[in-house]
């Protein structure tokens, strides 16, 4: 059975992607290492996409095209896609919106995770990741709870939430953000220093 490790860099813009606009749904692809680590795919890092049209076919597939051109220059995959709903009880895969996405990427990647933020555990102060992850089956096409990890777990969300009380989240660019201004990085590499080294700029 398929296993996930999301590394520090992907979950923490994941989790600022989602504090940014809380009052909305938002959405975005994650990237993943190539080669598996034994039957764990490793998420190296995190693109986020939209935060007001999750539902635009075109742009969506402009993001995408772009991402997985970036992915590949990168040497890494398409591996996933995130999503944190706008109502705060809606945490099942069935009312996740825009999940035609993550059908997408599951068709060329079968090891491909459906992750759901976690409103419910989306605080300043986070003691467990605010994440449900998710595996198809492949024969069925039903989306199942899989098993995952943070990366120096505990470090990790000790500081996400500092730089959350910081307000590191205002400086996440989206996709939409960079449609509206095509300077603004979309792949965030502001954010690509190890979390230690952010702190220090927060």
């Amino acid at each position: 059975m398929t296993e996930y490790q999301f590394n520090e860099r992907a979950y923490a813009k994941i989790i600022f992607h989602a504090a940014k606009y809380p009052h909305l749904a938002v959405n975005g692809v994650l990237l993943g290492e190539k080669a598996p680590k034994g039957n764990t795919v490793q998420i190296v890092d995190a693109i986020p996409l939209f935060h007001q049209c999750l539902y635009v076919t075109p742009m969506a597939e402009i993001a995408l095209t772009q991402v997985d051109a970036y992915a590949e220059r990168e040497n890494l995959l398409l591996a996933g896609y995130y999503v944190a709903p706008e109502n705060f009880y809606d945490s099942s895969v069935e009312k996740a919106p825009a999940a035609k996405i993550a059908e997408k990427i599951l068709e060329n990647n079968k090891n491909a995770c459906f992750v759901i933020v976690d409103n419910k555990l989306m605080r300043l102060n986070q003691t467990q990741a605010a994440l449900k992850v998710f595996s198809s089956s492949g024969e069925t096409g039903r989306w199942n709870k899989a098993n995952f990890s943070l990366s120096q777990s505990k470090a990790t969300l000790q500081t996400v939430s500092e730089l959350l009380q910081r307000g590191a989240m205002r400086e996440i660019v989206d996709f939409d953000n960079h449609l509206d201004n095509p300077e603004n990085d979309w792949t965030n590499q502001h954010y690509n220093h190890n979390l230690k080294q952010l702190m220090t700029m927060y």
